[in-house]
């Protein structure tokens, strides 16, 4: 459960400014060129899934309300302004009688989510609509990166719990706060970040660290210490010395010794240090072998996805796992490469103009009009097959058989018979108005293991994934092609 306490990302923060100061200039110009209330739509987007996998977690949608849902200007920021010497009193007045009036659509999070469709769509006035691009970028673009990440290191690591420890390798608090949030969405069963728990209701765990066992005279003290504070979470940390020769013995010592005795259930041991696989075989070994099998071994040491797997292939014996700084940084790959894109405005009658920015690179053409998508799925096996981007005014039929087909590689074909199809974008906000009800971050993540299970296994992998269609809409294909044949030039040599 959401905590009820009011924690959001402005936590007292007026974070209007924070934007690309371009976002100034060219609103000063939508003002001056009067385009400023002229309807413009944007999407945000992304190219390729990070790691090379073949899927991303959608996040951030919450933050991303709060930030809306907080918009204003401050004298003080008005001043600044004026003090740039580059803005007009009339648009500064404009920016001071500030009111946020767009609406704005998004893929829930927790979906499954792949390049090349719209993320958030905006519409509204094209001063507001391009002033939200640096904070839909910077809030989506991290929170989709680490849920991504941890929904691969907890897929490596199976039904053994994953825990978020990458606080204090996070770059910067915000970082950490919403890193811990996007990890938990992504599979994490808890989280080392005691004010996550604060503000998302997710649970914070912790033992010891070695400075601990070295602030008392020996370890074996150290650890009767701690199980007299925490006998019935009695978690020992067992490699600041030796793990074989001291941590484990003690430990042992301590639960036959104290705890049993007492009443009190063992809980486990960690390792941070050494080889795993060998360490963790040779602890499960002795603590079967002194009637311990229910102590459970806890693994935290620079874990990631393929960490974790290579050693639950070499028969490591562990039960659960702590991720820190691969994870909180997504270390492997640290960019999630979304953009904020216009893809149409509306002319005075309230006709939609579509609008295309070509590139040599054909990945970075984009796909014009006002869009929806639809994610197609076998009604026999319930899975997806592939995700659909239409224009706004198109409608399936599910009655008919579909024919889908790659928008390069036109001749790459697929009729589906026997399918449905959802509807993945919900509206957020209706003319500055929020319509949405955000759940819980335990909801998020229980959308995560039902559409992620609803992907097939090739999809799904850590190395060489399936490629996941997203096709477009004969009618799109054919607007994309006419805007291309539009703009196209002949270069003469």
């Amino acid at each position: 459960m959401e905590s009820s306490k009011n924690f959001d990302i402005t936590n007292g923060r007026n974070l209007t400014m924070l934007v690309d100061f371009y976002e100034f200039t060219m609103g000063n110009g939508y003002f001056e060129n009067n385009m400023g209330n002229k309807i413009a739509y944007f999407d945000m987007f992304f190219r390729r899934i990070p790691d090379d996998g073949g899927y991303c977690i959608m996040a951030g949608v919450q933050q991303i309300i709060e930030y809306l849902s907080n918009l204003k200007f401050f004298q003080e920021d008005i001043q600044y302004l004026r003090g740039k010497n580059q803005f007009s009193e009339e648009f500064l007045n404009y920016l001071k009688n500030f009111k946020f009036s767009c609406d704005v659509w998004a893929i829930p999070e927790g979906n499954p989510v792949f390049p090349g469709e719209p993320l958030i769509t905006v519409r509204g006035p094209a001063i507001q609509a391009q002033f939200l691009e640096t904070m839909i970028l910077l809030t989506v673009n991290h929170q989709t990166l680490i849920a991504t990440k941890a929904n691969r290191i907890c897929k490596a690591a199976g039904k053994r719990p994953v825990m978020e420890f990458g606080s204090r390798r996070a770059q910067g608090p915000d970082a950490a706060m919403y890193g811990a949030r996007a990890a938990v969405i992504g599979g994490c069963s808890s989280t080392a970040c005691t004010i996550a728990d604060q503000m998302f209701g997710i649970p914070a765990v912790g033992t010891m660290a070695h400075s601990w066992i070295q602030l008392f005279p020996s370890e074996y003290e150290s650890f009767k210490a701690w199980a007299k504070v925490y006998p019935d979470n009695c978690v020992l940390l067992v490699d600041t010395y030796n793990v074989l020769k001291s941590g484990l013995p003690n430990a042992i010592k301590v639960f036959k010794e104290f705890l049993i005795p007492n009443g009190y259930k063992p809980k486990g041991i960690r390792i941070d240090s050494g080889d795993i696989t060998y360490l963790t075989k040779k602890c499960r070994k002795i603590l079967d072998e002194a009637g311990l099998p229910e102590v459970q071994i806890v693994i935290s040491n620079s874990l990631d996805e393929f960490i974790i797997r290579d050693v639950l292939s070499q028969g490591a014996c562990i039960d659960s796992f702590g991720v820190g700084e691969r994870l909180i940084t997504a270390k492997s790959e640290p960019v999630f490469g979304g953009v904020y894109k216009l893809s149409a405005i509306e002319d005075e009658d309230g006709n939609v103009i579509p609008k295309i920015k070509i590139s040599e690179n054909e990945e970075k053409i984009t796909n014009p009009g006002f869009k929806k998508i639809y994610r197609i799925y076998s009604k026999n096996e319930d899975k997806a097959i592939a995700d659909l981007i239409a224009l706004r005014d198109e409608k399936l039929d599910t009655d008919k058989p579909l024919q889908i087909f790659d928008p390069v590689f036109t001749w790459k074909r697929k009729k589906i018979k026997d399918y449905y199809v959802k509807e993945l974008m919900v509206k957020i906000f209706d003319k500055g108005h929020l319509v949405y009800k955000s759940p819980d971050v335990s909801d998020i993540k229980n959308v995560v293991q039902e559409e992620t299970s609803k992907l097939w296994p090739e999809t799904v992998r850590l190395e060489n994934p399936h490629h996941y269609y997203v096709d477009l809409s004969k009618k799109l294909w054919d607007l994309k092609q006419d805007l291309l044949g539009k703009y196209s030039y002949t270069y003469e040599e």
